[in-house]
């Protein structure tokens, strides 16, 4: 009798079974069958099961799903704070599995950067705004290859473009929680990185608040061309962005995409939202779950393939 597999097996099936070379070339971030494993008193949990995700250049994007869902191990691998157990990562060209602990250093200095929903872990408390941006640039030395006038150019420049330049001689505790998150995400783009990350980034703010944070966010995705990806909670910011991806049980499970276009019969422009599931290789997808609620769907249910798609239905048969 063959025993059942562990997580560890599967997850070195999901290496063995990676895509062609090809998936992803053209995408910044290219996730392919990403597994992470956390082991403890001989206990594992697979957080993430063989996720997939594309995420092209210039792109503001944000994450969605319930708490557990593996979005915050997903930013975690992404910004290089922690190491995927099995699959394919790539950021900018750097493969995430490969990096030496120095490697995974520089290409948090330079390559990412990142923001987190509590204001008190981007500053340092005893730095004035425009020292906090500055860090960065100093921490990266001969790799940012700017003296101390570029320095300085670099950090006025940045406090300007989020609207924050009345805040540079003040400390994290003489600005507005609103204020912060601005030199937060300008203390992440000083080193021009290639991706910003931000988890929750407006979690502990009002929602007028919030609104200019996010705008914030675009003014840097529009005028600096940095792809950004954000996890939240708040619909309001997932609206926001022309791709909403859903992440549940470790999987990217849905997307919504937005698209502009003008109303014949109005002439205005408006927004046009449109929800896909995501298709693995396997043929699997995952259903929104409030679609599977509203028609009572459990354990299987009815295919008819037509001749341009696929229908579901509520399984009727009897033997259920």
């Amino acid at each position: 009798m063959t025993a059942d597999p562990t997580l560890t097996d599967l997850a070195q099936q999901a290496t063995s079974a990676r895509r062609a070379p090809d998936y992803g070339h053209d995408a910044l971030i290219t996730c392919d069958r990403l597994v992470r494993i956390f082991s403890a008193d001989g206990i594992e949990v697979q957080a993430l099961q063989g996720l997939d995700l594309l995420v092209r250049e210039g792109e503001l994007m944000a994450l969605v799903g319930a708490s557990g869902s593996g979005k915050s191990t997903l930013m975690n691998i992404l910004a290089g704070l922690d190491t995927p157990t099995a699959g394919a990562a790539r950021v900018a060209g750097h493969d995430l599995l490969a990096m030496t602990a120095k490697d995974r250093l520089a290409y948090r200095r330079t390559v990412v950067g990142f923001v987190w929903q509590q204001t008190s872990r981007n500053l340092l408390p005893y730095l004035t705004a425009a020292q906090n941006v500055a860090l960065p640039l100093q921490l990266a030395g001969d790799r940012s290859r700017r003296g101390r006038h570029a320095r300085a150019e670099r950090v006025a420049e940045l406090l300007e473009l989020l609207e924050v330049a009345d805040c540079r001689d003040r400390r994290p505790h003489e600005m507005s929680g609103g204020q912060q998150q601005r030199v937060a995400i300008a203390v992440a783009l000083a080193n021009d990185p290639a991706v910003l990350l931000a988890d929750e980034p407006t979690g502990e703010l009002d929602s007028h608040t919030a609104e200019q944070i996010f705008a914030a966010f675009r003014t840097a995705n529009e005028r600096l061309g940095t792809t950004i990806v954000i996890v939240t909670h708040d619909q309001a910011v997932a609206g926001e962005v022309r791709r909403t991806v859903a992440i549940r049980d470790g999987r990217t499970s849905t997307e919504v995409l937005r698209r502009s276009e003008v109303d014949e019969t109005t002439g205005r422009e408006r927004v046009v939202a449109r929800e896909y599931a995501m298709l693995d290789r396997a043929g699997r997808l995952q259903l929104p779950a409030d679609y599977i609620r509203a028609l009572d769907m459990r354990d299987r249910v009815a295919l008819e393939l037509e001749e341009d798609h696929i229908g579901v239905w509520p399984d009727d048969s009897t033997e259920r």
